[in-house]
């Protein structure tokens, strides 16, 4: 519908269109893509509009796209990993926010990932690690190693998501936005209700000061405009202070910052002597590793985990068969024979060597 023009009267000046940064942000939005990813397809746009001397992405193609990766590569010397992060930003820009869908999009070359085995503690090592935790992050801890959460999974926890009487975990849009259930540990009922009532009471905190409440997925919050203030939708480990939503702008308690707890686990891995590069992840690969080891099947351990394909749970069998204890070493059976004999074949270090004098 036209606008009429009111005589005597400037017609409205047309608003001016949004610019590109924009653009990609509410296409993400749109589509529910996650704040991380945003923020990380934002800064791959600005490199590489910054990389070509801030020409506009609708003037490239192909040679820029492929040149900016390949600088990526060997300048930058990024993993695999980030160089797909990188690709798959540029082709959301120019499928997604462009309207692009040009053949060279599906002729660039993708870099191949390649399968690492995953990092995985010992029991013993695991129990190392949760004792040099501190106080106010080793329930979280155990939380992740007894249920195989994610970290951001196990951040993310509302009150209403722990079943007592069920001994279940309901983890809410998981990686791919899927929900999954999983065993609450019987060893860590008692411990979750003191941590819950140490949450009821900055819940009733808020309440009295008015606050805006926790953040709600979607549009739950416009539905249900009372759930952000209800104890059920509460985080079970809560922040200790409010923050500012990075998207809405406002003050409102967050759940804990999951940097707090990777920099708890980096020192405690210090304080047990173990010189592993673990993360708060390894936690999930040893939950996973030491169920197979205790002989439950792999579909159960994929359905613990939520990995959409069983291929994903196979690297945990992988771990197993290279382990300590799953092929005996040849020259231990060497060892056992010539020791029944009265020899040995393992000697000791090397005697020094003198130098010659000239």
């Amino acid at each position: 519908m036209s606008t009429l023009a009111v005589p005597g009267q400037a017609p409205p000046a047309a608003s001016p269109a949004p610019r590109l940064l924009d653009q990609l942000r509410q296409r993400l939005r749109y589509l529910h893509y996650s704040l991380r990813t945003e923020r990380a397809y934002v800064l791959w746009v600005k490199a590489f509009v910054r990389f070509h001397g801030l020409r506009h992405p609708r003037d490239m193609g192909a040679p820029e796209v492929e040149c900016f990766l390949s600088h990526l590569a060997n300048e930058g010397g990024v993993s695999t990993s980030t160089q797909r992060q990188a690709l798959s930003a540029l082709l959301f820009l120019y499928r997604q926010v462009l309207g692009q869908t040009l053949p060279w999009m599906d002729d660039i070359a993708r870099p191949v990932p390649r399968r690492r085995l995953p990092v995985v503690l010992s029991v013993d090592e695991v129990q190392k690690v949760l004792r040099a935790l501190p106080p106010e992050h080793r329930l979280f801890g155990q939380l992740l190693y007894g249920t195989g959460l994610r970290l951001l999974e196990g951040l993310r926890l509302r009150v209403k998501d722990i079943d007592f009487a069920h001994r279940t975990l309901i983890v809410r849009s998981g990686k791919g936005d899927k929900d999954r259930a999983v065993m609450l540990p019987e060893s860590l009922q008692e411990p979750l209700r003191e941590q819950l009532a140490r949450g009821h009471v900055l819940w009733q905190t808020d309440v009295l000061k008015g606050c805006a409440g926790v953040e709600l997925p979607a549009a739950l919050a416009r539905k249900y405009p009372r759930a952000p203030q209800s104890w059920a939708w509460f985080w079970v480990f809560p922040q200790a202070r409010h923050s500012t939503d990075p998207r809405s702008g406002e003050v409102r308690r967050h759940h804990a910052q999951e940097q707090a707890f990777q920099r708890a686990f980096k020192q405690a891995l210090q304080s047990a002597g173990i010189a592993k590069s673990a993360s708060p992840h390894t936690l999930r690969h040893s939950f996973a590793t030491h169920l197979l080891q205790a002989g439950y099947d792999i579909r159960t351990v994929q359905t613990l985990l939520g990995h959409a394909d069983v291929k994903t749970t196979m690297v945990y069998t992988h771990v197993l068969k290279v382990g300590g204890a799953a092929v005996r070493s040849p020259l231990d059976a060497l060892q056992a024979l010539l020791a029944a004999s009265g020899t040995s074949v393992v000697m000791g270090p090397l005697p020094a060597q003198r130098s010659s004098a000239r």
